[in-house]
């Protein structure tokens, strides 16, 4: 693999070093993987978790900054408070309830129940903790693949994943997922960096101006557990079907920020089928950066960051307070086991689980 695009020496653009990154886990190397394009932005990718830990991109003023969350090493993601930084969730992003669903008539209820009564992202080893494979890399590209056993963290079936980064000359992040099972199973895959558009470090992402092309989200109970039925967002703090900017309707005595103690929530997207599709837009008025999210799912999670502490230092020596950084997580429904009449995360023998999303990086 000497011809790929590993950093050989010195630091990337993020100020990341490659031998940081590099160390056995379960048997298998971890490496860090810098992508390219033409107008010098970069983004770097390590295969633990399928992990993007740093994303550069030139702000107002033609400044390359760092917008995502992150470590420096290897160790740091090890030990942190933040497991999903930048990673792939799976085999099931978002939650199932009290750690259970049936499928053709069999009851799986050994889920992992990691948050709350629920479980989260898969269980706890879910993909964001494991060690993917490195297929192919090339200057603006990189590969990964992971098999999940069956039985992994309580879900049926042998499951083959992949997910492929690219970074275009458009600044666009383009992620594809794809995966087949041998046995029916449910899959839900996202990928779940934290975005700071003013630079990571930066402690309130309030400011930032977001639109979210969703008529409708689902409202949830205490446990962030969607109650069934969307509701519209017209008429409450849940609307971004215009520009607003994140913090100013985040603390309204709302019983939904209530419960999430702030955005937490999926947004129903306008589509009526799978095509690749406008999401969401969000600009930062520091910087200028503007970030829009295409996506082929049904939906996006907003999340504001609610429980992060600050309390540990991420890349560079900074502190990631709570609110200083916001996820457009794209998507199937949490709980789609349970609900029926969501669109179905049921994958089958023979079928082929293919998803793209987009992030699209440019300067307003």
């Amino acid at each position: 693999m000497d011809n790929l695009i590993y950093m050989k020496n010195g630091k990337t653009l993020s100020g990341l070093t490659k031998t940081n990154f590099e160390k056995q886990i379960d048997g298998k190397e971890t490496k860090l993987c810098v992508l390219t394009n033409i107008h010098g932005a970069e983004v770097a990718v390590t295969n633990y978790g399928a992990k993007i830990v740093s994303v550069m991109v030139p702000d107002k003023n033609g400044t390359f900054i760092d917008v995502v969350t992150g470590h420096n090493t290897i160790d740091e993601y090890l030990t942190s408070e933040e497991p999903y930084f930048g990673a792939v969730c799976g085999r099931y992003g978002n939650r199932i309830a009290n750690g259970k669903f049936e499928l053709d008539g069999v009851v799986y209820d050994k889920l992992a129940i990691n948050n709350g009564p629920n479980n989260l992202h898969g269980g706890i080893k879910g993909f964001n903790a494991v060690v993917w494979d490195i297929e192919s890399v090339t200057g603006n590209t990189v590969t990964l693949t992971y098999t999940s056993v069956d039985g992994e963290e309580g879900f049926p079936g042998n499951l083959n994943v992949e997910v492929t980064y690219s970074l275009s000359d458009a600044n666009e992040i383009q992620i594809t997922y794809k995966a087949d099972t041998d046995k029916p199973t449910v899959l839900n895959l996202t990928n779940h960096s934290y975005f700071n558009l003013s630079g990571a470090g930066d402690h309130y992402v309030g400011d930032h101006l977001l639109t979210i092309n969703a008529d409708y989200y689902l409202p949830t109970d205490n446990t962030a557990i969607p109650y069934g039925p969307e509701e519209k967002v017209e008429s409450t703090p849940m609307d971004f079907r215009t520009p607003f900017e994140i913090g100013s309707r985040i603390n309204d005595n709302f019983e939904q920020l209530v419960f999430g103690n702030g955005y937490d929530h999926t947004y129903v997207l306008n589509k009526e089928n799978d095509e690749l599709s406008f999401c969401a837009k969000c600009v930062s008025p520091k910087t200028g950066i503007c970030m829009e999210t295409y996506t082929t799912e049904p939906g996006v999670q907003l999340y504001t960051g609610n429980w992060m502490s600050g309390n540990f230092t991420g890349k560079n020596g900074q502190r990631y307070p709570a609110r200083a950084a916001f996820c457009l997580e794209t998507q199937h429904f949490p709980d789609s086991p349970n609900k029926p009449e969501y669109p179905t995360t049921v994958l089958r023998p023979g079928e082929r689980f293919v998803s793209r999303t987009i992030y699209k990086f440019s300067v307003e």
